[in-house]
């Protein structure tokens, strides 16, 4: 049982505060990965929120074995993509897109670079930029193959497209 990864435990001893645990330890994951996916909205407190509630509701479907991470990925993803619909039936008021383009961009070198990027990624194909951005998070790419539910070399020819598409928009950018 020691030999178990703690999330495996958790779930095997049918410790619910112990999994509570864990999955909290991984709110910091969670909102760097909701950044990415939220681009310059700042919804991001709310998805996490959103995340953590769906996953401690189903945290008796949470499967032995499954990496908690990935699971909670998962569920974020579906989250955001739910919320995406959802926003694009909408349309009130002024389009985000519209309300940054209203903005004065910073005079600073690295923050006009930071938003070029940022924009660029907003460029990207859904999938194309989600795969990018796990693998950029550190995500293997077996499990970014699990959250993106395909297979292994779709994510490496995803994240080579979106690697290929952001060196063709930006260029070969050079900070000073």
């Amino acid at each position: 049982m020691d030999s178990l990864r703690p999330e495996v435990r958790a779930c095997h001893d049918g410790g619910r505060a112990e999994l509570e645990m864990l999955i909290a330890a991984q709110i910091p994951a969670l909102r760097h990965f909701a950044r990415r996916l939220m681009g310059a909205r700042g919804e991001v407190d709310d998805l996490v929120q959103d995340t953590l509630m769906k996953a401690l509701a189903a945290s008796g479907q949470y499967q032995t074995g499954t990496a908690l991470k990935s699971w909670l990925f998962t569920i974020m993803r579906n989250t955001f993509c739910t919320a995406y619909r959802l926003r694009q039936r909408e349309q009130i008021g002024i389009e985000d897109a519209l309300a940054e383009r209203l903005s004065v961009p910073p005079a600073q070198d690295w923050a006009v670079r930071r938003n070029e990027m940022q924009l660029a990624l907003e460029k990207l194909p859904d999938q194309v930029r989600e795969a990018l951005i796990l693998i950029a998070f550190g995500t293997s790419y077996d499990e970014t193959a699990l959250i993106c539910n395909c297979e292994v070399g779709t994510v490496k020819s995803r994240v080579n497209r979106a690697r290929k598409a952001l060196v063709d928009d930006l260029g070969n950018l050079t900070m000073h």
